[in-house]
């Protein structure tokens, strides 16, 4: 179209109103459907259009929806509002004001918007506005002008893709119809034009002739419409078509054969080009006159096919009756070609002889004409032609070659589509057997599915083997065009197929038809159904083919040829995508997603768009043939196939683009629609799984939406019925799983003005109906605790529920669309996008959509949905969670250490430095209140963080609400946890404190005993004249210290007897357990307990029997389980019995306790095996008796080290040295300074550290990837395991996994540790002290007087809440010190400093390992508490719990091993199980174990033994290879270290390299 031609002085009439409606940039830049269509702010207002440039969007936006009110366009002008505002009184008075200020020029004809948009968009929006105004019943632009260059354009494109169904008489009684493209329909066309001025409105005259008594629609628009009598600017010279296509029923057809209608605007004598035109297509000219120029060359000069008649109207000034007698003659006219209508006809008489006039043209006509010839007759005249661009005959060549080819349509489909026929629905078939087991009868499950995976990989060599065909060769190549060109192609290639499909099809679907109508025929609808798919050939079968060419090649190795060659295939379907393309999510024949090819487009599309686009996912479901496409091509414009053959099989998705300026408020940058095939539809109604496949679409869709539409007719209660069970059925999946779906209800086909109280009553029905199918499904799915469908989802019966009327206002053909059904689907549009601006959570970007179509596609595939969902979106949220948890749970764990560490120092403190308080009881009980206050407050923290975790919108928190319960239960397990430990801790240290204090009191007047005597012993030798050499000082210190030792009061602390107090507690533990707990304690002395290994054998007759029964069934039985649990506590137990051995602490009755404790809370752990009481019994006295023993030797060793009397022995020499230096009056400053720094400073100083590096560390190891969650833990030992590639190393993890995972957190600690990496600690810590050291001699320096034991006292007191100083220590300084007290400080600074250098030099040199052990809180036991979690392991192959937090319901692991690995084997064969538990629970094998008591259960009913276990299947079938590769590279070994025969491993195991098992082990653990 050329651009209207312009000065700077003058504008044209052209560019004058394309500037006024805001078009003008859109001649040049033509207006796209991507454009038009996307969803911006005015999508959903009503806002009332203000100004000229708002009414070509009204137009649209109505004309996409179908709404027959799009051509009312006016806008409220100011003047017009305050006209309206003017009282009853005065409107008279202003009348003048107002109407000339309303005059035309502010309006304008409908006309010109019309023609205004048609000039400034492209071919497809031209095509989608001749097909929504066609449907509307308006009339359509045949010949579009362009008043600037005087040309005007044939819109043979824009009317392509108009397809009408009629049935004209001849075909009445046979009930047949016509369906046919409007282009190629052969018709008879009268037109209508005018010549001079003309007091009869044509259009309105054409409007009456049309419409029959009951149903009278303004096709045309003419002078007596809103605006209709504007002057036309630009539309003269329009000629609009129109159709008159019969019913059948002759009462109502106002002609029994179809007839094209042409309407010229403007007069004839300007559009000479026009007029001719309709000259040669048309079999007849009617005429419009009031006033005929005798000599009418116009009329005369052409050389027309067509007949003309004169229609006049007398009752004109201008008429002139001998005018008319001329032309007449002139033009050969007989009485029956004019029409005058006088004063005695009215309207109705007048249309009615106009009627019989057209009738009998059509009825005897022999010109009929496709417009598809009007193309040369176009090119004749100089008429431009839309189609002529070479974009479109590119495209309709390429098109056509394809097309042209196809006879028989099933034959093309076997040669030119061959891969995705039968080779395709095999493959899925073998999918699906994959996931479900259904045929696996007796054979070996996993040589069954590798036979499977054998015969997928034999179909996909036969793909592969196929050349691409010729067909696919043209498809891609025109696929690949530029944009405009392949969207024609498209549209060409469905135009084509569509056209083929009617003349192949139409017999089938008129069987479809009449046979469905009838249930008894289910067999013959079978039939009738598969030939249709057979003879169905739509632009979808190529994509299908195309995405099966891509998966074939991906089959391939990276380097073949053919993969390269179509790696560009998924990047190609996803710009289409972007286009606004439909895309077969679901392949309908197949029931199967090509989750390679749909994944890899989507990530395409990901790539194509800005980084992190989100999306909003918009679906239908519901019956067959309900309008669902119809429904949603309404809602949003777009172009789902909607056909009157078969319909929508599968499902199609569709994107729309989001306007920038609502891009905030929706949060999100695309609408993605999905439009499905109808559920409960009759062609599958026979088949054993059409509730399994209604259920897998549903699910599937349902899971994918942010919002579902259910399309539901309440005319069939059984059928809504049955829709109602399989949504319902999808939404409970939906909320099991995390997804959090919402609905609206659609009612379809009700009255346009419903009984309210009706309404009402349906409500109240379909909730009823709603909760009955929740019920229902959820016995199904086994979640019962779901009563009602709110229970299920948010549902509000008065906003949840939509009546919409019909689509057609009056009988089809002739009926235009039902303006209450437009305005109701626009509501619901808007009710629709409202509900999803206010989402909480963050809607999902494309790669999510993706993966929520992998994992939900793949838990469909299962049987049990809810048990086999797996979705690495809800792994990756759960993951977050728990790594946040687990930041959240040490901060507070870390504050409890640290307060406690500062806790147990003030109590090792008491009494030795001044305190607040007096009673070390008091202490006790106030350090006591403030842990309480400390825990309170870090137990609100926990979960005032969780509460704040869960109320972000991003990071898919939504998913893991299910969870949060859990971690609140463990926040507040982790309180009580840690109160015990600190109320344990508080006690001990309070208890040995108080133990000590009688030892320090004698300590304390040894030594004063002891300042005394040496005291007197210097006097006395300085009386002596004798020169008192070394020697003899020596001799008489000795004497004197022999003296004092023999005359004092030896203290001699009793001894515990650990043994007894140890019965006591563990009489006190067992009594709780019945009177037979205690009989059998008293059968045997502790004392006679623990002496050998501990053993628990079978004894009785049950128990001997199960323990024989185990060489049968080859199940760990009862007695084998026991043994292994009891190692596991006796380990424990052990561990816990050294480390507090190590701190060389007194015995106190809690650590019994705890031991027990320690034993009640693992047996809890395994309540399920129902232990024996005597197996408790033993199990506690051996544990008990071990432990007594090791106690009493830690309680003796502590009173022998704290012996007053070897205390003060240890000192004797420091006394001697003090006694000497004070005799001989030597300064004792720098000795003093240098001892108490290495003797008192430096253990208090090392006792800090190591009581402080502890947390550190393992805050440090916290934030390495291996030790961050369970699941990375798990992942991480794994990966180290494959890579030492050594069978001691598994089966130490297969057979003692703690003992494993222990040695394997130190040896990763002694790994990733380094002095390096521990110096920022411990310098840290060092510098803390050190400072306080420097701070305290400061402040005591500032004193004035006293000596050098009050120096030290006031040192003591201010390091009092930092530092323990050994009172030991302290004695040799607290007597005989010849010390300048500034002098000592000052020797004491510089001392302090060397000591600072000594430890820095220290850490350098000593080793991790030995660092480690010194250390307080052993981070490799808080690590391995805090990844090893509850302890608990897969029933069946021992795979440990990976869920997080302490309280979790529900026990998870990622990736299950063959059973084999845990010592099973075949029964009869002793060969080694390869069969995985993640494939048993699908299957219908079943299995015993004690658990069972020895009867065979169902493995898919594994839940109801191991309810609090949850057995997912795999996410891919490569999951399970790292363990099936360990299994095979040592089945051997495993064979021998069990005592068994040798696994049969399956051919596709062999093929598992290093590699394959590694990216099995991301995939499991979903790391990226």
């Amino acid at each position: 179209m050329t651009e209207p031609a312009s000065t700077s002085e003058h504008k044209t009439q052209l560019e004058s109103l394309l500037e006024d409606l805001g078009l003008k940039h859109h001649f040049t830049e033509k207006l796209s459907l991507s454009t038009i269509l996307q969803i911006d702010e005015k999508t959903c207002t009503d806002e009332p259009t203000k100004c000229n440039s708002d009414l070509p969007g009204y137009f649209l936006k109505k004309t996409m929806m179908v709404n027959v009110k799009a051509r009312n366009v006016a806008f409220t002008s100011e003047c017009e509002s305050a006209c309206d505002a003017e009282s009853d009184e005065t409107w008279f008075d202003d009348f003048d004001d107002c109407p000339d200020s309303l005059n035309s020029n502010n309006r304008l004809n409908p006309l010109d918007i019309i023609t205004a948009l048609f000039l400034c968009s492209d071919g497809f929006v031209q095509q989608e506005m001749a097909l929504k105004m066609s449907m509307c019943q308006f009339s359509v632009p045949l010949l579009l002008p362009n008043c600037d260059t005087k040309q005007c354009s044939l819109m043979l494109w824009a009317m392509r893709d108009i397809v009408k169904k009629y049935r004209p008489l001849s075909l009445s009684e046979s009930k047949g119809f016509i369906e046919d493209r409007i282009v190629v329909s052969k018709l008879p066309m009268v037109s209508f034009v005018r010549l001079g001025e003309c007091s009869l409105s044509k259009s309105e005259t054409l409007n009456k002739l049309l419409s029959n008594s009951q149903q009278n629609h303004d096709i045309f628009v003419h002078r007596n419409m809103a605006n209709g009598d504007c002057p036309r600017r630009i539309s003269n010279g329009l000629t609009e078509m129109t159709w008159y296509l019969p019913c059948g029923n002759k009462n109502m057809d106002v002609f029994s054969e179809p007839v094209a209608v042409a309407n010229l605007r403007g007069d004839i004598a300007s559009f000479e080009t026009q007029f001719s035109f309709l000259c040669q297509t048309s079999a007849a000219i009617f005429v419009f006159f009031d006033n005929l120029d005798s000599e009418c060359k116009l009329l005369s000069n052409q050389h027309h096919k067509a007949q003309i008649f004169l229609v006049g109207n007398r009752q004109s000034q201008q008429f002139s009756r001998d005018a008319v007698k001329k032309v007449a003659n002139k033009l050969n006219l007989t009485k029956s070609s004019i029409l005058l209508k006088d004063k005695q006809m009215n309207d109705a008489d007048f249309v009615q002889r106009l009627h019989k006039t057209v009738n009998n043209v059509v009825e005897n006509t022999k010109v009929k004409m496709q417009i598809e010839q009007m193309a040369d007759i176009a090119h004749e005249l100089g008429i431009l032609v839309d189609e002529d661009c070479p974009e479109c005959q590119n495209a309709k060549k390429n098109a056509d070659a394809i097309t042209a080819k196809i006879q028989e349509i099933p034959e093309y489909k076997d040669a030119q589509l061959p891969l995705h026929g039968k080779i395709w629905k095999n493959l899925t078939r073998l999918e699906k057997e994959e996931f479900r087991l259904r045929k696996v009868g007796n054979q070996n499950i996993e040589m069954y599915k590798s036979d499977l995976q054998k015969e997928k990989e034999k179909l996909r060599k036969e793909q592969n083997s196929y050349d691409m065909s010729e067909a696919m060769t043209c498809f891609i190549s025109a696929i690949s065009r530029p944009g405009i060109e392949r969207s024609y192609f498209l549209k060409w290639m469905r135009m084509n197929l569509d056209n083929l499909s009617r003349q192949k099809l139409s017999g089938l679907r008129e069987a479809y038809k009449n046979k469905k109508k009838s249930s008894e025929n289910n067999e013959e609808i079978k039939e009738i159904d598969r030939q249709l798919s057979n003879s169905s050939l739509g632009i979808e079968h190529f994509f299908r083919e195309m995405g099966q060419i891509y998966e074939a090649s991906a089959s391939l190795t990276e380097t073949d040829l053919s993969r390269q060659q179509f790696k560009h295939l998924p990047r190609l379907c996803a710009g289409l995508l972007l286009d606004g393309f439909p895309v077969e999510l679901v392949d309908g024949d197949a029931s199967n997603i090509p989750l390679r090819w749909v994944t890899d487009v989507l990530s395409q599309l990901n790539d194509l768009v800005s980084p992190k686009s989100k999306i909003l996912v918009v679906t239908v479901l519901g019956v067959q043939s309900t309008g669902k496409s119809t429904l949603l091509n309404t809602m949003f414009g777009v172009q789902f196939a909607v056909s009157s053959g078969r319909c929508t099989r599968g499902a199609f998705m569709l994107l729309i683009k989001v306007n920038e300026n609502v891009k905030k408020e929706l949060k999100c940058d695309f609408m993605v629609i999905i439009d499905t095939e109808g559920l409960k539809s009759p062609e599958l109604a026979q088949l054993d799984n059409s509730y399994e496949h209604d259920n897998e679409l549903a699910t599937l869709v349902v899971g994918l939406s942010d919002i579902t539409i259910i399309n539901i007719a309440m005319e069939n209660s059984t059928e809504m019925k049955d829709i109602l069970q399989i949504v319902v059925h999808a939404f409970l999946r939906m909320k099991e799983v995390g997804k959090k779906p919402r609905c609206q209800f659609v009612h379809q086909n009700v009255a346009d003005v419903s009984a309210p109280e009706k309404n009402l009553r349906e409500r109240e029905h379909l909730l009823e109906q709603l909760n009955e199918m929740t019920q229902a499904a959820a016995k199904m799915e086994k979640k019962e605790e779901n009563k009602s469908f709110t229970d299920v989802m948010e549902y509000n019966p008065a906003t949840g529920n939509w009546y919409i009327p019909g689509l057609w206002n009056g009988s089809p053909p002739m009926a235009p669309v039902n303006a209450g059904y437009s305005e109701a689907v626009y509501e619901l549009k808007k009710n629709v996008i409202q509900i999803l601006g206010k989402c909480e959570s963050s809607a999902n970007d494309i790669l999510d959509f993706t993966e929520w179509i992998r994992s939900l596609w793949n838990a469909v595939k299962h049987e049990n949905f809810i048990f086999s969902f797996r979705n690495s979106l809800v792994a990756d949220a759960y993951m977050t969670l728990c790594t946040e948890f687990n930041k959240w749970e040490w901060e507070f764990r870390k504050e409890m250490y640290s307060w406690t560490k500062d806790a147990e120092i003030k109590i090792s403190n008491f009494g030795r430095v001044k305190c607040e308080v007096s009673n070390i009881g008091q202490l006790l009980t106030d350090l006591k209140s403030d842990a309480c206050l400390v825990l309170s407050e870090w137990e609100t923290k926990l979960l005032e963080n969780l509460e704040k975790y869960f109320k972000q919108t991003e990071g898919h928190v939504h998913l893991v609400e299910a969870y949060r319960e859990d971690f609140a239960n463990s926040a507040k397990s982790l309180r009580r946890e840690m109160e015990s430990s600190v109320d344990n801790q508080l006690t001990v240290a309070t208890d040995i404190r108080k133990g000590m204090t009688e030892i320090d009191k004698i300590k304390v007047n040894h030594t004063k005993e002891l300042e005394k005597r040496v005291g007197a012993l210097i006097e006395e030798c300085r009386k002596k004249k004798l020169d008192m050499t070394d020697k003899k000082l020596d001799e008489e210190f000795d004497k004197m210290w022999n003296i004092m030792v023999e005359e004092q009061d030896l203290y001699k602390q009793e001894t515990m007897d650990v043994m007894g107090n140890v019965f006591y507690y563990l009489r006190d533990n067992l009594s709780r357990k019945g009177s037979h707990a205690c009989e059998l304690l008293s059968q045997k002395r502790l004392q006679e307990c623990g002496l050998m290994p501990f053993k628990y054998s079978a004894e009785g007759f049950i128990n001997k029997a199960l323990h024989g029964a185990s060489k049968i069934f080859n199940y760990e039985d009862h007695v084998m389980v026991l043994r292994k649990i009891a190692d596991g506590i006796i380990m424990d137990c052990s561990q816990f019995v050294k480390e507090k051995k190590e701190r060389k602490n007194n015995y106190h009755n809690t650590f019994i306790q705890e031991i027990l404790h320690m034993i009640d809370e693992r047996l809890e752990k395994h309540k399920n095996l129902k232990i024996e009481i005597d197996f408790e019994v033993s199990l506690k006295q051996h544990i008990c008796a071990v432990a007594a023993r090791d106690f009493q030797k830690m309680h003796e060793d502590f009173i022998h080290l704290n012996d007053p009397l070897l205390c003060l022995n240890q000192n004797k020499e420091r006394f001697r040295v003090n006694f000497k230096d004070e005799f001989h009056e030597r300064d004792q400053c720098q000795k003093n300074a240098k001892d108490f720094t290495d003797d008192c400073l430096r253990p208090a100083v090392e006792n800090f550290i190591n009581s402080s590096l502890g947390p550190d560390i393992i805050g440090e190891m916290k934030t390495k990837f291996q030790f961050s969650t369970r699941m990375f833990f798990q992942y991480s030992v794994l990966l180290d395991l494959l890579s030492k590639d050594n069978f001691e190393d598994y089966q130490s993890y297969i057979c003692s996994y703690e003992g494993y995972v222990k040695r394997w957190i130190l040896d990763e600690m002694v790994k990733v540790l380094t002095n390096e990496s521990l110096s920022e600690f411990e310098d840290r810590h060092l510098g803390s002290s050190i400072k306080s050291i420097n701070d305290a001699i400061r402040t005591v320096q500032a004193k004035e007087g006293g000596n050098l034991q009050k120096l030290i006292e006031d040192i003591r007191q201010e390091l009092g809440d930092k530092l323990v100083i050994s009172e030991d220590a302290l004695g040799p300084f607290m007597i005989l010190n010849n010390v300048n007290q500034k002098e000592f400080a000052e020797g004491l600074t510089v001392y302090v400093k060397e000591m600072e250098e000594n430890m820095k030099e220290k850490f350098k040199k000593t080793n991790i390992k030995t660092k480690l052990a010194y250390f307080d809180v052993k981070p490799e036991k808080e690590l391995f508490k805090s990844v090893v979690g509850c302890g608990k392991q897969c029933p069946f192959c021992k795979a440990p719990c990976e869920a997080g937090g302490s309280e979790h319901k529900v026990h998870t692991t990622s990736i299950h091993r063959p059973e084999g690995l845990g010592r099973y084997t075949w029964d009869g064969s002793e060969k080694l199980v390869i069969d995985i538990c993640t494939s048993l629970v699908s299957s219908d094998c079943r299995f015993r174990c004690n658990a069972t008591s020895g009867e065979w259960h169902p493995y898919k009913e594994y839940t109801t033994i191991y309810p609090d276990w949850r057995i997912a299947p795999d996410k891919s079938l490569k999951d399970s290879d790292y363990w099936k590769y360990v299994l095979k590279k040592f089945n051997k070994e495993f064979a021998e270290a069990y005592n068994a025969k040798l696994a049969d491993i399956p051919d596709t195991w062999k093929d598992i390299t290093p590699q394959i098992a590694q990216e099995s082990l991301k995939s499991s653990f979903n790391v990226k």
